[in-house]
């Protein structure tokens, strides 16, 4: 077979893999979705470790390069439910946040909100309309610092909570502690993502660069074999996640254990009947799926 031949059947794979990931990430119920989102669909298309049982601890490499997922999404064509690059489309929905018409709205107690390490997360859940499914603002880590009089309404709120969610990698976990500086005197929670997520949950995990020489500056509460994998240079971006797990997972740890009530607010009601699935956690509630062996979601505080 000509090199020819076989770039062309790989196309045609790739184009396959694609529609299919098209099916996959906006279900159920229309999810939108990021691009990097799609990508990391496809990847579980062609090879889905993630069907494995979770006792095996598997942090595949991708499949397939980012730039021939570029070239078959071209010619894919439009795509229902994915959304626009953030430099076409802005962040009107976190300006909005930002910038409340209600001039009383900052008079009020702010029981909890969340800061994600990537704008585009921020703008998935945005589209998702986590923000109103939860009560829960919704920046991105380039919005810090924060807005004097955000901070103020979570100091008005008895138990009020800083939620952080951020990549598996050597920057993400730092982002807890720059949220913590941020917000003096407000509790931080990080939700994750850190190694032990990543191979409990079969995440795609590109390798970059190794950390610089000298120790690593990671939370005490990170097992051996995660400074190891972190100190390789792997990571584990939350765009890895299936899109519906990542919304139930957000959804869940951000409004606390609760009876769900319906809501006119959201498309996301079709996601509450499919039960829920979220990486390991020691939350309470959270009681992972038979045979898993809880994680502990304080590592990633300090």
């Amino acid at each position: 077979m000509t090199p020819r031949v076989a770039a062309g059947v790989g196309d045609r794979l790739l184009d396959r893999a694609l529609a299919t990931a098209v099916g996959r990430a906006g279900a159920p119920g229309r999810i939108r979705f990021t691009e990097l989102q799609l990508y990391y669909e496809m990847c579980r298309v062609l090879r889905p470790f993630h069907a494995a049982p979770r006792r095996l601890p598997l942090t595949p490499a991708p499949p397939v390069r980012y730039e021939r997922f570029e070239e078959a999404l071209r010619r894919h064509g439009a795509v229902p439910g994915l959304l626009a690059p953030a430099s076409a489309s802005g962040s009107a929905s976190a300006s909005a946040l930002r910038e409340p018409s209600e001039p009383d709205l900052h008079d009020y107690g702010l029981p909890r909100l969340l800061v994600c390490q990537s704008r585009q997360v921020a703008r998935m859940l945005l589209a998702n309309d986590v923000h109103l499914e939860a009560a829960c603002p919704v920046f991105a880590a380039d919005d810090l610092p924060l807005d004097p009089r955000l901070v103020t309404g979570l100091g008005r709120a008895d138990g009020a909570t800083v939620h952080v969610l951020h990549d598996a990698s050597v920057d993400g976990i730092a982002l807890t502690a720059r949220v913590r500086d941020a917000v003096p005197g407000v509790r931080v929670s990080s939700m994750g993502l850190v190694p032990r997520h990543a191979t409990a949950l079969h995440l795609i995990s590109p390798r970059g660069p190794a950390p610089g020489p000298g120790p690593l500056t990671l939370p005490a509460g990170l097992e051996a074999r995660e400074r190891d994998w972190l100190a390789e240079g792997r990571f584990a971006e939350v765009e890895s996640v299936p899109p519906a797990r990542l919304l139930r997972t957000v959804l869940r740890l951000v409004r606390g254990p609760r009876t769900p009530s319906h809501s006119v607010w959201t498309g996301l009601r079709e996601l509450r009947t499919t039960g829920f699935m979220t990486w390991p956690t020691n939350q309470p509630g959270d009681t992972g799926t038979k045979g898993d062996k809880p994680a502990t979601r304080d590592a990633v505080q300090g």
